[in-house]
């Protein structure tokens, strides 16, 4: 029963609940950024540099065959425009992530700091000094 108690404990912490949140979050967030990447930033871009839709493009390693059974052998590609599209992604996601935090540490105000205590050893060192000068 003890396990229990502490995963209870464990997961009704703020942290873990926090977290929840900022996955289901970060989820919705993504296909939001999919979505723009996809269907808003890439077809300018691709129309700009002569009309290359960046999601189609790939180089065939293999072509596509049928075996001796009859069934169909899928081609072998490697699908580069999806990798440019899927960094295209990665770059609005981590710059937006990065005002958020921008924006979090703004509103975070560093507390002053305190002026440093002087030890002991400089106090006596500077009596030493004021009563030498006399």
């Amino acid at each position: 029963m003890g396990m229990m108690t502490e995963f209870k404990e464990f997961a009704m912490r703020g942290n873990v609940i926090d977290l929840a949140v900022g996955v289901v979050i970060g989820a919705a967030f993504g296909k939001i950024v999919t979505a723009l990447v996809d269907k808003v930033i890439m077809p300018p871009l691709g129309l700009l540099i002569g009309g290359v839709d960046f999601s189609k493009m790939a180089i065939v390693l293999k072509e596509a065959s049928v075996d001796a059974a009859g069934k169909e052998v899928p081609a072998v590609v490697l699908a580069y425009g999806e990798f440019i599209n899927a960094l295209v992604q990665f770059v609005i996601v981590a710059f937006a992530i990065f005002l958020v935090v921008k924006a979090i540490n703004r509103l975070h105000k560093k507390p002053e700091e305190a002026p440093a205590a002087t030890p002991e050893d400089v106090l006596l060192l500077r009596e030493i000094r004021d009563s030498l000068k006399k």
